[in-house]
């Protein structure tokens, strides 16, 4: 090595490490690995369902549980819902055969004869085939509800409209539901449950029963076999996430909780620590080998909101393709172990979604969403579809079949852009609706880092000599020279990204970082204007990880909005997976791109 490479040698070392091994990005990285590790169990625990008292999501009285099946019966069901002032709300409805429903003693809804349940989870709620108004003047009112069985089902449900289908406003609001305010209830009752039931009685919708005469404690009813009174529901223990928190959570069923898992599995690999490998294999088996007890609490017990829920039958990205990057890592780098036929026959399933199931654009291959409104694309399912794309081509033996995955991938990478790329502005708005195209959505941080993450796996995976390679490689040279135009003097980018007036933000600085070194490393990008750009970067990411592995300044997931000011104020967390498996990616890019530089070097 001549003296000029040996001096750049140090000199780089210097700008890469800020002063002792231990800061290397790898060092950095390893430490959220290692609290990973010390917190996360792995383990469901027994619990009470917990108590909404806010009439802001799904409500059910599963009838049957508490008086059984198999002979015609009615039954009552009795809550109040209290509000703040005199209002009229939609409830939405579901359930088996006949319903009468009162609310402060008017019929508000009827239907008889025999049915069936039919709920349908849509992308982020359950759909219905029923509704009604209901007006409820100031303070309590109560709510009576009448259900027959024909012998089989005998459930009733019962929700608000879902967000996609009512006005999103930071002043609406729901009446609480519950036994709080009702009289001679001891107050352990109203904390157990929402609901009194009383039943079973001959069957007859028609037939007036006490119940609707007549509300009384201390009082029995005639009933069909005996005197019955009422009481509550029977209530069911659930298996509940161990240290579940809103935003931070590791090993629920979502993308960012997948992505952890990824992105442990890499730090495993480039490390050779079997630790962290061990904790992303412990993730992948932890939801494969629990899916018959999640889909149990699902569809037997009711409890369609429980723990893992949404691995059970999801029509959103985030809870399909997007978590199961894990899933399909595995099964590519281990190529048996003990119970990869329950991996294979999951990822064969969402394989078959990625084709055929997920809703797309009309005259576009790219995939789309319902929420908040039918066609709208998000510059999120870039990453929420297209790298499980990227791993099932690779995964796949068959030629065309992989072929396929990965011509649908660079496809879907252009169509997105032709919908959230904003050419004015050169970044992604975080959404378009496809009925308002013209409406041009805030330049969300993150969401851009969903766009250049998606292209680096398609780029990656792609031959040079595929047909849109070169496209692809264009449109991620434009983004990320329009990127680096606004990262601050510290090397953060902002959570708007054209706004200097919002919050500096990891999540999305850390996927840019990540993006750069990856683009440095695999020769897309020019080392000599971007490294600078990538260590600043990695500066300003680094600076926020504790040395117990706590990672700051992450915002929460964030709905689409026209509002400015919805992602200007939006709050941060600490340790929220969103930032901290984008944070882990970052440090192994890195590294990579720092060992490669170094080799070089030494030439």
């Amino acid at each position: 090595m001549t003296i000029k490479k040996y001096l750049c040698f140090i000199v780089l070392l210097l700008l890469a490490h800020t002063g002792t091994a231990q800061d290397r990005p790898v060092d950095k990285i390893k430490r959220i690995g290692d609290k990973l590790i010390r917190e996360t169990p792995f383990a469901y625990r027994l619990t009470v369902p917990a108590r909404d008292s806010c009439f802001n999501t799904l409500h059910f009285i599963d009838f049957g549980r508490s008086f059984g099946t198999g002979k015609e019966a009615v039954a009552y069901a009795f809550t109040q819902l209290t509000f703040s002032r005199d209002t009229v709300i939609t409830v939405e409805v579901e359930h088996n055969d006949a319903c009468k429903i009162w609310c402060n003693g008017a019929l508000v809804y009827e239907k008889k004869g025999t049915r069936h349940i039919e709920i349908i989870r849509d992308e982020r709620s359950m759909k219905m085939s029923g509704s009604f108004t209901l007006p409820l003047k100031k303070g309590n009112n109560s709510l009576l509800i009448k259900s027959q069985t024909a012998g089989k089902e005998w459930c009733v449900f019962l929700q608000p409209p879902s967000e996609k289908d009512a006005v999103i406003s930071t002043e609406r609001s729901y009446p609480e539901i519950g036994l709080k305010y009702v009289k001679n209830i001891d107050r352990e009752v109203a904390a157990l449950t929402d609901w009194l039931v009383i039943g079973p009685f001959a069957p007859g919708m028609d037939i007036v029963h006490e119940p609707e005469k007549t509300f009384s404690f201390g009082y029995m009813y005639k009933g069909l076999y005996k005197p019955v009174t009422w009481t509550i529901p029977k209530t069911e223990v659930l298996g509940d996430m161990i240290g579940a928190r809103a935003w931070g959570t590791t090993y629920q069923w979502n993308y960012h909780n997948g992505g952890v898992a990824w992105a442990m599995q890499v730090l495993g690999a480039l490390t050779g620590e079997q630790k962290y490998k061990q904790w992303g294999t412990r993730f992948c088996d932890y939801q494969m080998e629990g899916m018959p007890f999640v889909n149990y609490q699902v569809n037997e017990l009711k409890a369609y909101n429980s723990a893992n829920a949404m691995v059970i039958n999801s029509s959103l990205l985030d809870f399909t393709l997007a978590p199961s990057l894990p899933i399909i890592y595995r099964l590519r780098t281990e190529k048996q172990f003990k119970n990869d036929s329950i991996y294979r026959a999951y990822i064969s399933k969402m394989m078959q979604y990625a084709r055929f199931g997920q809703i797309r654009s009309k005259g576009f291959t790219n995939y789309t969403r319902t929420t908040p409104e039918e066609y709208t694309v998000w510059v999120d399912d870039m990453f929420m579809g297209i790298p499980f794309l990227v791993q099932a081509g690779l995964y796949s033996d068959s030629p065309e079949i992989k072929k396929a995955f990965l011509d649908d991938a660079a496809s879907q990478l252009i169509d997105f852009t032709r919908h959230v790329w904003d050419p004015e502005a050169r970044l992604y708005m975080h959404a378009s609706y496809s009925s308002r195209p013209q409406v041009k959505l805030p330049y969300w941080s993150r969401a851009n880092g969903w766009a250049i993450w998606a292209m680096t796996e398609v780029l990656m995976a792609l031959p040079r000599n595929h047909p849109k390679y070169k496209t692809i490689l264009q449109q991620y040279r434009v983004f990320v020279n329009s990127l680096i135009r606004y990262q601050s003097a510290d090397g953060f980018w902002h959570n708007v990204i054209n706004r200097p007036d919002s919050p500096e933000e990891v999540s999305g600085t850390a996927i840019f970082t990540m993006a750069m070194a990856r683009g440095v490393r695999l020769g897309w990008l020019n080392p000599k204007q971007f490294e600078p750009v990538v260590k600043k970067g990695w500066q300003a990411v680094a600076s926020e990880i504790e040395d117990d592995g706590t990672v700051h300044k992450i915002c929460i997931g964030t709905m689409c909005s026209e509002d400015i000011n919805y992602y200007m104020n939006r709050p941060f967390f600490d340790n929220d997976t969103h930032g901290s498996f984008a944070v882990i990616f970052a440090g192994i890019e890195v590294q990579q791109m720092l060992d490669r530089s170094d080799k070089k070097l030494k030439q």
